[in-house]
């Protein structure tokens, strides 16, 4: 057996992610082995899915010559020299991707160090693209490396694991390639161990039956189609039509496995014990096999086939069938709105999210630990780009019991799938805090901050919340001084205010120390420039604090956005200037006196046209609504099943928290209390993560109840992938579903 065939039957080695194998058997336990780690993919060639790749196994996208010097791989078209500066600068381009990869291929037809190249690289990329893992095998069986071949489909397989399509053609290539049955046979049930139950299995059974057909073993034959009627998959009328006509049309001896064949013959032993009885039989089974051959051609060819063994035979496979067709009469409707089984970029339409999500309810709820796992894999395809997807199946492994796979998932969404979304990662801190990770958790807010997106407020206030949590609130208030001198020094920072807003209410809330926080806000007034939402929030934090309250040194201020000069910037809307005015007055009522209410009042009824009064109408569940309520409605309410494909943009909006200040004097707030279980981790690069970022609504224009914490939305703060040329992608328009677990911690 040669180097290539013995990895054909044996499996490639090198497993993604650990000591993860693909070659791992599922155990009837319940549990897994963590190497059930990748996607699947359609029936047919219409399909599009593939590996799901590893942190290690990512290339540089340089272009060639850039790392082969002055050889053969080094030289460049002028085409291929423009497509490689594209990827450069955005490796999620995808278009530009298949542009090169096609050009590269014209250009460099007997180059296939070039070829490797740019495969290599597109696939560390997009390794879910299951259709260029067999064209990069069909370049290197052309050049006659057989044992490249075979590497590549162990890359493809060992990512991919449950796609269908890929396993076809591995199973293919095997059956054109090498003679030895038994290296064939393997693969195919290396195969059927991951696959063979996905309900679009049929190329991969039909494939299996034709070679055993070919090396016309028919009681292999009959054991695959055994297999097959214990699963509910596409066209599990025919497979059992097929089987039937088998059976009626060649001797129970060519049918009957060795095993069944034992069982046969210890049975006629045992009815040999009694003789007159077993020649009564007999003779009666032979006048019925008599008068069934006269009346069925088909058994008349099946040679000395007993009617009763056989229709005993067929009705053992046949309860197989009809309890698969139970089953998949529960799952067909959910089969049926997959309308896009394998990867790509384009975001899925909101129906086929919410169906996957309403199959993964339903598979859980069955029970079933290896169909629960095999579903998220091929939804994990399907819906790599979203990480709702990734959380969800960390958090159901988690809650099975499942580390192993929980931290596999997680590992491949942070390093992969949505490396480039900060929501994974800030999930992946919370996971990491909650399992007694620290390190991890640090590492993983670290990254957000230095590259994934620095600046970003959600990032900030949950790491500082776990720094309080851990007891360390001087790195807490560290983190927000750093973060604030860093977006000083950035021309009209949209996030300043808030950050400013959030720090003086975590100094008072940790601290106690008023003035403190006091001093915080007037910096932010001297800083940047007036708002609605950060004059909101002064003017509510002035309404605890010790006497006296700094009435004259805010007016200005307030005065500044409600009634802005004409040559005044980024002026707020007239909506946000009328709700300002209208805290302003009720302000002034608590604190002011008669002659600056009724300046405010008058000045309110000049610029907006109406009275205060009118304007003031509320309704008593708005004003009595709960902290809770009002951060439902700004900020976990927004939808979530939305894509983070490869060209989108993070339009993460980080709404101002609606959470209540204390009351005057309330006493520092406790931190909040994680259960840890679970023994570090040391590097983050080993960390596995996934959780969806909530998206911010837009502001609804409302009055909220002044003894509130203020409730409007900043504006969102969206975030653009670290490169270059991303577009935004058109996300679904119907409601989605909604988070798994509190955004806020």
């Amino acid at each position: 057996m040669g180097n290539s065939e013995a990895m054909v039957a044996q499996g490639y080695t090198s497993a993604p992610y650990g000591d993860y194998n693909a070659t791992a058997t599922v155990e009837s336990t319940g549990k897994e082995n963590a190497s059930l780690v990748n996607g699947t993919g359609p029936e047919g060639g219409s399909s599009a899915p593939v590996e799901n790749g590893k942190a290690s196994d990512e290339v540089a996208v340089t272009a060639p010559g850039a790392e082969h010097g002055h050889n053969a791989v080094s030289t460049l078209s002028p085409e291929e020299e423009r497509l490689w500066s594209i990827v450069r600068a955005n490796s999620l381009e995808f278009n530009a991707w298949t542009a090169l990869i096609e050009e590269t291929e014209r250009i460099a037809q007997e180059n296939i160090a070039k070829i490797r190249k740019v495969y290599d690289t597109f696939l560390a990329e997009f390794p879910l693209c299951y259709g260029y893992w067999k064209k990069y095998a069909d370049h290197e069986a052309r050049v006659g490396a057989m044992d490249k071949v075979v590497e590549v489909y162990e890359r493809a397989v060992q990512g991919v694991t449950y796609s269908v399509d890929i396993w076809v053609h591995y199973c293919t290539f095997a059956i054109n390639t090498y003679g030895d049955p038994d290296t064939i046979r393997r693969l195919f049930e290396r195969a059927l161990v991951y696959v063979g139950t996905d309900f679009l299995s049929s190329p991969l059974w039909d494939k299996y039956i034709e070679y055993e057909c070919m090396q016309q073993d028919w009681s292999r034959v009959t054991m695959i189609y055994t297999k097959i009627l214990e699963n509910p998959i596409q066209n599990l009328d025919r497979y059992f039509a097929n089987f039937k006509e088998l059976a009626e049309t060649r001797p129970l001896s060519e049918l009957r496995s060795a095993e069944e064949s034992a069982a046969v013959a210890a049975a006629s032993d045992a009815s040999k014990a009694s003789p007159s009885e077993s020649d009564g039989k007999a003779d009666e089974e032979k006048s019925q096999a008599d008068g069934s051959s006269e009346q069925s051609p088909k058994l008349k060819t099946a040679g000395s086939t007993d009617p009763e063994e056989l229709k005993k035979y067929i009705a053992i496979r046949e309860a197989m069938y009809i309890k698969a067709k139970e089953f998949e009469s529960k799952i067909i409707g959910f089969e049926m709105a997959i309308r896009r089984p394998y990867f790509h970029v384009r975001p899925l339409n909101a129906a086929e999210l919410e169906n996957w999500h309403n199959y993964l309810d339903f598979i859980e709820k069955d029970g079933d630990f290896n169909k629960v796992v095999k579903l998220y894999e091929r939804c994990l395809v399907a819906c790599a780009n979203y990480p709702e997807y990734w959380i969800r199946y960390v958090l159901s492994m988690e809650t099975s019991g499942s580390m192993d796979l929980a931290d596999n998932a997680l590992a491949r969404a942070t390093q992969v799938f949505v490396k480039r979304q900060p929501e994974i990662h800030l999930f992946a801190a919370r996971f990491k805090e909650q399992n007694g990770d620290i390190a991890a958790a640090r590492a993983a807010f670290q990254l957000v901050h230095s590259e994934i997106s620095p600046g970003l407020v959600e990032a900030v206030i949950k790491h500082a919340n776990m720094e309080h949590r851990q007891g360390k609130p001087e790195d807490a208030f560290a983190l927000y001084q750093q973060v604030i001198a860093l977006e000083k020094g950035k021309e009209n920072s949209t996030v300043l205010p808030l950050l400013y807003a959030q720090y003086s209410r975590f100094s008072y809330l940790v601290s106690g120390d008023a003035e403190k926080a006091r001093k915080i806000l007037v910096e932010a007034l001297d800083h940047v420039q007036p708002s609605k939402p950060l004059l909101e929030t002064v003017l509510h934090f002035e309404s605890f604090l010790p006497v006296p309250r700094q009435i004259d040194y805010l007016t200005p201020f307030v005065e500044k956005v409600i009634n802005p000069n004409s040559d005044a910037q980024n002026v707020a809307s007239s909506t946000e200037r009328e709700e300002l005015s209208l805290i302003y007055i009720e302000f002034l009522g608590l604190f002011g006196d008669v002659k600056s209410i009724k300046k405010a009042e008058d000045q309110h009824a000049k610029l907006f046209r109406r009275s205060t009064s009118e304007l003031r109408k509320r309704s008593v569940d708005e004003f009595l609504s709960s902290d809770r309520t009002k951060m439902a409605k700004t900020y976990n309410g927004t939808p979530l099943a939305q894509p983070v494909s490869a060209q989108a943009q993070w339009s993460g909006g980080y709404a101002a928290q609606p959470q209540a200040w204390p009351q005057a004097q309330a006493a520092p707030a406790q931190p909040q209390q994680w259960n840890p279980a679970y023994g570090q981790q040391a590097a983050y690069g080993a960390y596995p993560a996934g959780y969806t970022a909530p998206q911010a609504p837009a502001p609804v224009p409302q009055a909220a109840a002044y003894g509130a914490y203020p409730a409007q939305a900043y504006p969102a703060q969206s975030y653009a992938p670290p490169v270059a040329g991303a577009a935004p992608v058109q996300q679904p328009t119907a409601a989605a579903p909604q988070a798994y677990y509190n955004t806020y911690y």
